[in-house]
């Protein structure tokens, strides 16, 4: 029986190199859907999987995970076509244009932080976020909110006895405890929405395992390491490009030897990686999380969920 695969932004960076793999690894087996915003970049994503691909099965959903209405339609549309899920990729997302904080950054140079300031832009990049029609944070509903919604409307074709599906989060080295605030889920009265959302998916995958297990459906966090997609050239601009010619041996040092045995732990994210000779692998990171604020976050998140149903409900009306 062929595998049913859901990938979230699917259309570009990540999202589509992910499905040229797993249509590399098995063309034959898979039903393979991307879920993306813009249908126009879609049909050209699609096209070209089918090119390196003529025989892929490749189906297109239209979804914008920053609206409630485009989410609930498209999961409608997914039970239409689909009894089961076998996988679902947690991958759309945005960051807003960061600011670039020129006394942070030289206050970093001299710090023990260095090597994380420039892996992840920590303490030298600021943020602005927008609102979406639905009177949410921008970056948190397309980052969170709507992956969550979307799990909770998808529980019939991912939940199902006897068998197991699997959540796939694409996370960030960029997630910190620091910017996350309990009592602001969304993140409105600080500057870090991107690394704020982030975070709050890997405890939200944590709170998900602690529900969904028995269920047989399963999550977990991954996290691409350093790509060159749209985020990352919009963060590039603000440095001079002789300074990642210069540092990009440093990233490959600092994580060539923080490599650890693998583990199943929930807690873990799965860092992709690349080695000064150019070798990839995969090391699993134990998250800074745990599971009091998973619980905190998850049981924040239905309850906005609950409100923002009554105000569609209100709409519709």
């Amino acid at each position: 029986m062929n595998k049913v695969v859901l990938v979230t932004g699917a259309n570009s960076g990540i999202g589509l190199a992910l499905c040229e793999r797993l249509l590399s690894q098995d063309t034959e087996g898979l039903q393979l859907c991307l879920a993306c915003r813009n249908m126009r970049r879609a049909q050209a994503a699609r096209s070209a999987l089918l090119t390196s691909h003529p025989t892929a099965q490749v189906a297109l959903l239209q979804m914008d995970t920053s609206s409630i209405s485009s989410i609930i339609s498209a999961a409608h549309e997914v039970k239409l076509r689909y009894n089961r899920l076998d996988y679902l990729y947690l991958n759309a997302g945005i960051m807003p244009n960061p600011q670039f904080d020129v006394k942070a950054f030289f206050r970093g140079l001299f710090s023990s932080n260095i090597i994380t300031m420039f892996a992840t832009g920590e303490g030298i990049l600021t943020q602005k976020d927008s609102v979406t029609s639905d009177g949410l944070q921008d970056v948190f509903a397309t980052n969170l909110f709507g992956h969550f919604l979307l799990i909770r409307e998808l529980e019939p074709v991912l939940c199902n006895a006897g068998r197991t599906s699997q959540l796939i989060w694409t996370s960030s080295s960029n997630a910190h405890r620091s910017a996350f605030y309990h009592e602001d889920i969304q993140h409105q009265r600080g500057t870090q929405p991107y690394s704020s959302s982030k975070y709050a998916s890997d405890l939200l995958s944590l709170a998900l395992n602690t529900h969904y297990n028995k269920q047989g459906l399963y999550s977990s966090v991954i996290c691409p390491g350093f790509v060159m997609t749209s985020l990352t050239y919009g963060i590039l601009p603000s440095f001079p490009a002789f300074l990642w010619t210069l540092l990009m041996p440093i990233f490959w040092l600092f994580w060539l030897f923080k490599q650890k045995p693998e583990s199943l732990d929930p807690q873990v994210k799965y860092h992709s990686l690349t080695s000064g000779l150019g070798s990839n692998y995969t090391q699993p990171r134990k998250m800074d999380i745990d599971l009091e604020t998973s619980e905190v976050l998850y049981e924040k998140l239905l309850h906005l969920e609950s409100e923002v149903r009554k105000k569609l409900k209100e709409k519709q009306q």
